[in-house]
């Protein structure tokens, strides 16, 4: 296989996007307190890699006459109808900059998980470095979001966080008892739902993976998933988790327990949902799980936020089936005239790219989730797979694949696993050895 130039700037940049987005968020603010005038560079770094990366990668194919590898793939075919649907959407025009903001917020991780699932194909051999690379920063994540139980509430201040980039914390509707666990990343949503994907693949890893954890390792990294989500705050992610677990269970399980077992394992969780509702006027269970803090004396908390946004979301996906055009939602919208906030993934794309955009996202990931399905032998697969409804799920109550750090990570190891066949070359290894 070719080690030119070419496919070693394509695998670095690569390397650089996974191991550097995780820091993402200090870093662009650290950095663009310190160079205002290049802010906006310093945000769009990982894109620009990516335009640059996805060039080169299209030569490389070209030269090694690998194209149909990429174009004959209905996945990669999709990706491209999504963008040309983002590109046509720029007809309804948002301005320049809610422009460039949306089509950098809608499109990043499809891009990058095409320059992945293409280098891939291509270099197969740097499949093991991609997924070590994701170990590593998911530990740093995690680590350093079990660190702030322990530092300063403001720590972040250091960085430059403030109201005027992002700020250093965040607390449970005000309440300055529930300060919500944030790490690297923009927010405690998303924090939350990195580590409810990051559990998924840890149970995963326990239940498939050829290498076993000693059992005090497996319980101490289990006991820090739970503990930093649970800080979080994210409700979302509570249900992300839970779901990525039990679908890691059900799966490793489902040839081990008997039928009562089964039903005994669902009616332990239908009693601990009742447990639930039942303490729902008590303060503590209120404020944690409900979001609705008794001492608020009945203000607007951020249930009515969600509540409301949805309805509007609703109401805008009926009436407007091409969309409002790219940068008319979320964060690229305040750079317009006419800011909207949608707080569901789905709804947003419809906004911005109509009833199309939407049928081909949906597609793409569907197909996206099967692939990892037939995976599901690798514990990559497995807990792909697993976190990946999770997520989805997230993306009913949160535009979850806005947030940098989630979507490029997920799609990204994600394109590994599946280009690199992760599950399959496992086993033709295992054959190898036995023949």
């Amino acid at each position: 296989m070719s080690n030119n130039l070419l496919s070693r700037s394509i695998k670095w940049i690569i390397f650089a996007v996974l191991g550097l987005i995780v820091f993402h968020a200090p870093l662009t603010v650290y950095l663009g307190s310190r160079l205002p005038d290049f802010a906006l560079v310093i945000k769009a770094w990982k894109e620009i890699l990516i335009i640059v990366g996805l060039i080169i990668l299209a030569v490389e194919m070209i030269r090694r006459r690998a194209w149909k590898m990429l174009t004959g793939d209905w996945l990669i075919r999709l990706i491209a109808v999504y963008a040309v649907i983002h590109i046509a959407s720029l007809s309804i025009w948002n301005g320049t900059d809610a422009a460039i903001a949306g089509l950098m917020i809608d499109l990043r991780y499809l891009a990058f998980f095409a320059l992945v699932y293409g280098f891939v194909k291509l270099e197969p051999q740097n499949l093991d470095k991609i997924v070590r690379l994701v170990i590593l920063g998911a530990i740093l994540v995690v680590g350093f979001g079990l660190l702030q139980v322990f530092l300063p509430k403001d720590f972040l201040v250091l960085l430059g966080y403030g109201k005027e980039t992002i700020m250093p914390y965040t607390t449970v509707d005000q309440n300055h008892d529930f300060v919500r666990l944030q790490s690297t990343l923009r927010g405690p949503n998303p924090f939350g739902a990195y580590v409810a994907a990051a559990g998924a693949l840890l149970a995963a890893f326990i239940v498939k993976s050829r290498k076993r954890m000693k059992w005090h390792w497996s319980v101490i990294t289990g006991l820090v998933i739970l503990l930093t989500c649970y800080l979080s705050y994210a409700r979302s992610a509570y249900v992300a988790l839970a779901v990525g677990l039990a679908i890691v269970l059900v799966v490793s399980l489902q040839n081990k327990l008997r039928h009562k077992d089964w039903f005994l394992l669902v009616s332990a969780a239908l009693v601990c949902i009742i447990i639930l509702f039942s303490f729902k006027t008590n303060p503590y269970v209120s404020t944690v799980f409900w979001h609705e803090d008794p001492s608020e004396g009945g203000l607007v908390n951020s249930n009515d936020g969600h509540a409301s946004s949805l309805v509007d979301g609703m109401k805008r996906l009926a009436t407007q089936p091409f969309g409002d055009g790219v940068g008319s939602t979320g964060s690229a919208s305040l750079l317009g005239d006419q800011p909207v906030i949608i707080e569901n993934q789905y709804l947003m794309i419809a906004h911005e790219a109509g009833w199309a955009g939407l049928v081909v996202f949906l597609s793409i990931f569907v197909i996206v989730l099967k692939r990892l399905w037939s995976l599901r032998s690798s514990w990559p697969g497995l807990g792909l797979f697993a976190s990946g409804v999770g997520l989805a799920i997230i993306g009913i109550l949160l535009p979850v694949w806005v947030d940098d750090t989630v979507s490029i990570i997920w799609w990204g190891f994600s394109a590994a696993v599946i280009g690199g066949n992760y599950g399959q070359k496992i086993a033709i290894k295992k054959t190898a050895r036995t023949t």
